[in-house]
């Protein structure tokens, strides 16, 4: 079995150009957590990830609170997690995106995509054919694929 018999082919993704909102409101609408960013062409430049999200949003230095200051350091932290939140959506897509794509090829046998989907503990991978993306593969569709028939 290859990617081709496997993969969605209605990929939901963002343009390079697209800002983070784009990318929110996909994740939200489609119930999705990861998304190809892709130029004009097609191909792919890029992928943002729920964790890309998290990582921007999330705090970015270690601190120490101080027991006496625990409501007040508290209040700032939210007012600031906050901020982070709406400057997010602002942001061009590329700026927290990951440049270097793991993709599989569109004849890719099962056992390989089962591979390097459990060896790089990733949800998802896209796959290309003549390097213009033709579709998305997941854990679940390689688990779906696999086992239909034993059951």
């Amino acid at each position: 079995m290859q990617a081709h018999d496997i993969m969605t082919s209605r990929v939901y993704k963002v343009k390079e150009s697209d800002t983070v909102r784009a990318v929110i409101e996909k994740f939200i609408d489609h119930r999705i957590s990861g998304l190809p960013v892709v130029n004009d062409r097609n191909e792919i430049v890029a992928y943002v990830s729920d964790g890309d999200i998290m990582r921007y949003i999330g705090k970015h230095e270690d601190v120490v609170i101080d027991v006496l200051y625990f409501s007040t350091v508290l209040k700032g932290d939210a007012e600031e997690f906050e901020e982070r939140a709406r400057s997010l959506l602002q942001l061009n897509v590329m700026r927290i995106a990951h440049r270097k794509v793991l993709t599989v090829s569109w004849d890719e046998e099962i056992e390989q995509i089962a591979a390097i989907l459990g060896k790089k503990h990733i949800k998802k991978l896209p796959v290309e054919r003549n390097g213009v993306l033709v579709g998305i593969i997941s854990r679940g569709d390689v688990v779906r694929h696999t086992f239909k028939r034993f059951l």
